[in-house]
């Protein structure tokens, strides 16, 4: 959509669009580490670096897939609800995810949003079904593909 403002009038013509591209994030072992800290996920092949390096295939440690997933509040929030001035979005679940490659310990990852659904459900709601494809800086397979969904409320 090459003149075509995203905003919230204009929404439902971005429908099956790419919307943004998010900014890199690094996942380093501190992230890591802190996730590990919230979740309760102390898994080695995550929080163990002379071990990954010895036994992992990877040769380091890596994120959870879990911790790649809970990103794509933070690059929703970037790239759309930031730039549309939501007053309030809220999570509303997944219909589907795929972590297909692993993200080592000091890559860096960045999402690909492409709008799949805006519908209105009235008194200033729109029902955003998007479809993440999480990107590993210098891999050839995504660490995911998701499809999210957010009730943003727009009034």
């Amino acid at each position: 959509m090459s003149t075509q403002q995203l905003t919230l009038a204009t929404l439902p013509q971005w429908v099956g669009k790419e919307i943004g591209v998010s900014d890199w994030v690094t996942i380093d072992q501190q992230r890591i580490d802190e996730f590990a800290h919230c979740t309760g996920d102390h898994q080695w092949i995550h929080v163990d670096v002379e071990r990954a390096q010895r036994e992992s295939p990877f040769k380091t440690t890596i994120a959870h897939g879990y911790l790649t997933l809970s990103m794509l509040a933070n690059f929703s929030f970037d790239i759309l609800i930031k730039p549309l001035g939501i007053a309030q979005a809220l999570n509303y679940g997944s219909d589907k995810v795929r972590f297909l490659a692993p993200v080592k310990c000091g890559s860096r990852i960045r999402d690909h949003i492409v709008l799949a659904g805006a519908e209105d459900k009235g008194g200033g709601r729109i029902l955003v079904t998007a479809e993440h494809t999480v990107e590993i800086e210098g891999e050839d397979k995504p660490a995911l593909i998701a499809t999210a969904l957010a009730m943003i409320f727009a009034g």
